[in-house]
């Protein structure tokens, strides 16, 4: 029997099926060629509010850093069960379909590839993201999952391609999530649990909040499984400035708090992520 293509790409200018090894070509004839680190750019220019959308170079170099030095190995575990749990492919013999929106610079992929290899379980896993240096670092990292360059907004993804979605602290696109998910097909959503990194929050501001813990409701979805992981982790000073930046409170902290941190030998704080599974009505 002949091996299912890994083809889950549609083209960004027209939406077309995008077929090919290398170059990527479409019914109209555009065309898109892999880069040397072994991505694709599908992100079309006119969508690019900056000319470098996304986390710079020295902000994924920091995250690669701190994710490889196994910092939140309760998360790269919980992640892999869950896949490999709710993942469902469409055949008994089919590979399952993988896609990771918002996919960073591809830890948790490698993760998720990793539980896959040791169940035994074939997966196609494709990933996008907008930052432009961390897919770059995903596609070398993982030469056996297809990456691109691309917008949650507008996912240069077949429609129905997908058994199961994973996005992890990303813009939830809720409308593009529904179209690449085939019928049936399942999300894993991650969100921060309400202590997750309190004792951080506790340097940067004068009254530090849990986060909330919301039961959103998704149309279109319906929720079938949650879980929670926590843990402790103790960052040493060379590392807190990436842990740092990994957070929405980057962008959004007083310079005296950001600057209470750096002074820091060190830091133990707790961490929390909550995965919540829906399916696709």
């Amino acid at each position: 029997m002949k091996p299912e293509p890994f083809a889950p790409w549609q083209c960004p200018l027209c939406g077309e099926p995008l077929t090919g090894d290398t170059a990527l070509k479409c019914g109209r004839n555009h065309s898109f060629d892999r880069a040397k680190e072994g991505y694709w750019h599908l992100l079309p220019v006119q969508s690019m509010r900056t000319r470098a959308p996304g986390d710079s170079k020295e902000m994924v170099a920091a995250r690669r850093a701190f994710l490889n030095a196994g910092y939140y190995g309760i998360f790269g575990r919980a992640l892999g069960e869950l896949c490999l749990a709710y993942g469902v492919p469409t055949g008994a013999d089919a590979p399952l379909h993988l896609l990771d929106a918002g996919c960073g610079e591809g830890w948790y992929d490698r993760c998720i590839a990793q539980a896959f290899a040791q169940a035994g379980r074939s997966v196609q896993l494709a990933g996008f993201d907008i930052a432009k240096p961390a897919v770059r670092l995903a596609a070398k990292a993982l030469p056996a999952a297809k990456y691109a360059v691309a917008s949650s907004f507008a996912q240069p993804v077949r429609t129905g391609w997908a058994d199961l979605l994973l996005n992890c602290f990303s813009p939830f696109a809720q409308e593009e999530f529904r179209r690449v998910l085939r019928p049936g097909g399942r999300m894993i959503y991650v969100v921060p649990g309400a202590e997750h990194l309190y004792q951080m929050k506790a340097v940067l501001y004068d009254t530090p909040y849990k986060n909330p813990v919301q039961e959103v409701a998704y149309e279109g979805f319906r929720p079938i499984g949650e879980r929670e992981v926590s843990g402790s982790i103790t960052v040493p000073a060379g590392q807190l400035e990436a842990l740092f930046a990994m957070t929405p409170y980057y962008w959004k902290t007083p310079r005296d708090g950001a600057a209470r941190l750096a002074a820091l030998p060190e830091l133990t704080t707790d961490i929390a992520f909550r995965f919540l599974v829906f399916e696709k009505e």
